[in-house]
């Protein structure tokens, strides 16, 4: 983690920066980037991305990102270049089982951006910046099995693939197996 303090669970977004990324809140400048991924197969089915792009869907996306810490939700943050802030992604960090010693996260990265390591070093920065938090003991997230992208940029980030959990989560309108990681304080 390069200059950042140690997470406090506020009601703002942080800023966080990695080696290659910055971790940000949401701003008015990355539309065209959720306007992007609106027609992506996968990514508006698993997330409250907006499947048609309208302006005022595209607003309401990015006022939802902005109040989950107000909603003691965690915090959907925008994966951003750390040399141009341009958003290529989005990772989320959900803190409700914070009191049980436990996180998830999740991540996507735009088609255009992908295979040029934005989602492991998004993933590792926010490991490293989250279990500052003194209770934290397990970090966890959830892939489809056919999403070998997603699995292995886990595995390169020290996820241990604990197991499948079968019909785990609704995707669409289909309930779907999942591979079940975990990333545990060292």
């Amino acid at each position: 983690m390069l200059g950042n303090t140690e997470p406090m669970l506020t009601d703002t977004t942080p800023r966080i920066d990695g080696e290659r990324i910055r971790l940000r809140p949401f701003e008015a400048k990355d539309t065209a980037l959720v306007a992007s991924v609106a027609d992506d197969p996968l990514i508006p089915l698993i997330t409250s991305v907006p499947s048609d792009p309208t302006p005022e869907a595209i607003e309401a996306y990015l006022i939802r990102q902005e109040q989950r810490p107000v909603q003691g939700w965690g915090y959907s943050l925008a994966v951003a270049n750390l040399e141009t802030d341009e958003a290529v992604g989005q990772l989320s960090l959900a803190l409700r089982n914070l009191d049980l010693g436990r996180a998830s996260v999740g991540y996507w990265i735009a088609p255009q951006h992908r295979r040029r390591g934005y989602a492991a070093a998004a993933l590792d920065t926010i490991a490293d910046w989250a279990f500052g938090f003194e209770q934290l003991r397990r970090l966890e997230l959830y892939v489809e099995p056919w999403n070998e992208g997603s699995w292995r940029t886990a595995e390169v980030c020290g996820f241990h693939r604990e197991g499948l959990m079968r019909g785990w989560e609704r995707v669409g309108d289909q309930w779907r197996d999942m591979y079940m990681y975990s990333r545990l304080v060292q």
